[in-house]
């Protein structure tokens, strides 16, 4: 992979904070902290420790950041945290497992200002120097997963999955986390595709754990209730388009069922199997009503996505202030 190219924009004006989750990564943070003061020396480090036992608050305090404790386990409940008690005018979140490459950071929030962008994801990128880097069946359960949303919500993303991102105040300030646990990245992408946020990925190289240092990660556990966050979301977002999907399908289906009958009444003027005709019957009518469900959905999600529109816009972005050179 190339290396990103060197930046000149600094840019001093505005506050930088760096906001990262962690569960027992002991052995990682401080290395997360040392390449955050290397690349960016005037980002604020906050660690937000989810109820560790291993010493990782410790350890991030002696490395200079600031730490704050979170008891609530999950990665969801960590991120609402973040975002409402940190005041930045960017925001970087990255896992503190040190298994990604920092180096181009400056880069993505380049792209960021530059831009005006409201988010940046880091596209991992296996670094080959460990096959078990970024297994296969994460990567596999990635893309489909990555799939399932763009196909839903739209969007180009390659990796929905990625916890290194760069937001705009704006973004982080509007968001309203729902998630409990690492299917928070589903809907940190979700809220970007729902309101039309510009937004970028570039890519980041991603590296082996440290040894010793295990993943939290469950790839089947985690995957299905990243799965279930996705149909939530198609729910709550997209309510028409799910319901007329079940009328649909009930509808035809009690139109298929109700043919050999009506064949029958139109020869004998006889209704053949009542029971059969009054469960067609039932159905269609089920079918009616979910439709009529979707439409009154349609209108309280609309409603719901101009109120957080609205709140979006209250809060200024991150407005492009030119390139400055380095002294």
């Amino acid at each position: 992979m190339t290396e990103a190219p060197a930046s000149i924009t600094p840019w001093p004006a505005l506050r930088i904070a760096a906001v990262i989750p962690c569960y027992n990564e002991a052995l990682a943070i401080a290395q997360v902290v040392d390449e955050f003061r290397a690349v960016l020396p005037e980002i604020e480090i906050h660690v937000f420790d989810n109820a560790s036992t291993d010493g990782t608050a410790a350890v991030a305090r002696a490395a200079g950041a600031q730490v704050t404790h979170v008891a609530l386990r999950g990665k969801g409940n960590v991120a609402r945290r973040m975002f409402a008690d940190v005041e930045a005018d960017i925001y970087v979140m990255v896992d503190g497992d040190a298994t990604y490459d920092l180096g181009g950071l400056r880069h993505l929030v380049d792209t960021l200002v530059q831009g005006n962008l409201d988010m940046v994801v880091g596209s991992r990128v296996d670094d080959g120097e460990d096959p078990q880097t970024y297994r296969t069946g994460h990567r596999f359960g990635n893309r489909l997963l990555t799939g399932a949303v763009a196909a839903l919500f739209g969007g180009r993303l390659t990796d929905m999955l990625s916890g290194l991102r760069v937001f705009s105040r704006r973004y982080a300030k509007s968001f309203p986390a729902v998630s409990e646990g690492f299917e928070i990245e589903t809907e940190l992408t979700v809220h970007a595709l729902e309101l039309r946020m510009p937004f970028a990925e570039l890519p980041v190289r991603y590296r082996s754990r440290l040894e010793g240092s295990h993943s939290k990660l469950s790839t089947y556990r985690d995957g299905w209730r990243i799965l279930q966050t996705i149909c939530k979301l198609f729910v709550s977002e997209r309510p028409l388009l799910f319901f007329s999907g079940i009328a649909t399908v009930l509808a035809l289906g009690s139109i298929v069922a109700a043919v050999p009958l009506a064949l029958t009444y139109l020869a004998t003027g006889l209704v053949p199997r009542l029971p059969t005709a009054v469960l067609l019957t039932g159905t269609m009518l089920t079918a009616m009503l979910a439709f009529v469900c979707g439409i009154v959905l349609h209108a309280v999600t609309m409603g719901r996505r101009e109120a957080k529109r609205l709140r979006y816009l209250a809060i200024p972005g991150v407005l492009h202030r030119g390139p400055v050179e380095r002294p």
